[in-house]
């Protein structure tokens, strides 16, 4: 089997490497697109390691012809649109100027990141981040301050340029990233590595570039890369030529922005500190651990995540459960919640009787209610819908027994063996957040 997908390969070679010699570009580039998936299939199950290594080789080799040819075709495209437009033709728009390719391609690759600015503020406030006090001023110094008091920070006294955010799966790392995006008075561009990964050879670092560039233009900036160990891990001998480029690219872009005066911060998150290369961690002034809620922090949790749905629950009562959640994340904490949203729901699924109740509003509603009640009567969730009564019934309030049902199936996501990792991390690397 793997011999036919490299036999393929080959003949799809052939195939493109006839017409590039014949100057047919569109038909060459479509040929080496086929052998290259098909390569890229066999290379997945080549167990010979000489053989892997030749085959890649190879495989980059058609990859960077396919690229040329990609730019070779942009060109021709534009220069056919200028022969057309000065001769006079039929589309009335002015010849572009010389360079044109090069704008075309800036503007594509505006294009392509245009998805990574926030134009909408997320609506995400300090104050429903939980705890994370250190955290919260150190990006007030980095954001906050430098663009409401700018004359602050002159000759050798300047913002932070880099902050890294680090700590366990669903501690608030992107929630912070999103009240920085509401509270900063400042372009803010979110990405991750699909939007800057690209499987044309070259292509990826042009896009580091193109980003960087939106940045400093638009500045003052926010540039936050989630999941930053997927773009900067260590360097390894098992490392791809286009990972190792992307990379190094990324360390100049950051390097540039951090010595030039335009005020652009870097925002990077990540939950695996250790993975990333060591010269990237140095390009953060501040790496920032965002730790487990404390008790306080996840009873604020509780009830940022009930919001306004009607609930019986006292605030000692989400102290209770605070403490009954120790170990759990951010994350976990609003699962737990999610549950809880359903409690209600399944009691209406469940009941086999309602009551009769007077809202303020005068209108009758049902309430889901036990057999005994003397206003019982008989009825199943399905004949409200079946008589056109749906928007009667009511959904009984949230109970502090509900949490109880909830919690006795919740398991924390975190494990003790992962916080020692931050804490080791934290202890020679970062501060405490």
């Amino acid at each position: 089997m793997y011999s036919d997908f490299k036999g393929k390969a080959i003949a799809y070679v052939n195939d493109a490497v006839k017409e590039d010699e014949a100057g047919n570009y569109e038909k060459a580039f479509q040929l080496y697109t086929y052998a290259l998936e098909y390569f890229k299939t066999h290379l997945k199950y080549e167990k010979n390691e000489r053989a892997k290594a030749a085959i890649t080789a190879k495989f980059e080799e058609y990859l960077e012809r396919a690229e040329f040819l990609k730019a070779q075709m942009n060109g021709k495209v534009a220069e056919t649109t200028n022969a057309s437009t000065a001769a006079g033709g039929a589309t009335g728009q002015k010849p572009k100027p010389k360079g044109g390719k090069d704008e075309d391609e800036k503007e594509r690759m505006q294009e392509s990141l245009g998805g990574a600015i926030v134009t909408e503020k997320p609506n995400v406030k300090w104050s429903d981040v939980a705890g994370l006090e250190s955290a919260k001023e150190a990006l007030k110094e980095a954001v906050i301050l430098p663009v409401k008091f700018p004359q602050f920070f002159t000759g050798k006294r300047k913002p932070w340029s880099g902050l890294l955010l680090y700590g366990p799966p669903g501690t608030g790392k992107s929630y912070l990233a999103k009240a920085v995006a509401t509270e900063a008075d400042s372009t803010f561009f979110s990405v991750s590595s699909s939007d800057l990964v690209s499987k044309w050879m070259g292509e990826s670092e042009k896009l580091v570039v193109q980003l960087f560039k939106m940045a400093r233009e638009k500045a003052p900036s926010i540039v936050f890369i989630d999941e930053i160990d997927s773009l900067g891990s260590a360097r390894g001998d098992s490392e791809s030529e286009a990972a190792r480029r992307i990379k190094t690219q990324l360390l100049i872009e950051i390097q540039q922005t951090s010595s030039s005066d335009k005020r652009v911060l870097v925002l990077g998150a990540t939950n695996l500190p250790y993975m990333l290369d060591q010269a990237l961690r140095r390009r953060f002034d501040k790496r920032i651990y965002i730790a487990l809620p404390d008790q306080p922090a996840r009873t604020h949790m509780f009830k940022v995540h009930i919001g306004d749905t009607p609930c019986n629950v006292t605030d000692k009562e989400f102290q209770v459960l605070a403490s009954r959640t120790e170990g759990f994340s951010g994350s976990d904490v609003a699962t737990v919640v999610k549950d809880v949203l359903m409690q209600p729901i399944r009691l209406l699924k469940e009941a086999t009787h309602y009551k009769q109740v007077q809202g303020e509003d005068g209108e009758t509603s049902f309430v889901p209610c036990p057999p005994s009640d003397p206003a019982a009567e008989e009825k199943s969730l399905q004949y409200f819908s079946d008589n056109d009564l749906a928007d009667r019934v009511i959904a009984p309030p949230i109970t502090f027994r509900d949490f109880e049902k909830s919690l006795l199936k919740a398991r924390p996501t975190v494990g003790q063996s992962d916080l020692e990792v931050f804490e080791h991390f934290t202890a020679e690397f970062g501060e405490e957040g």
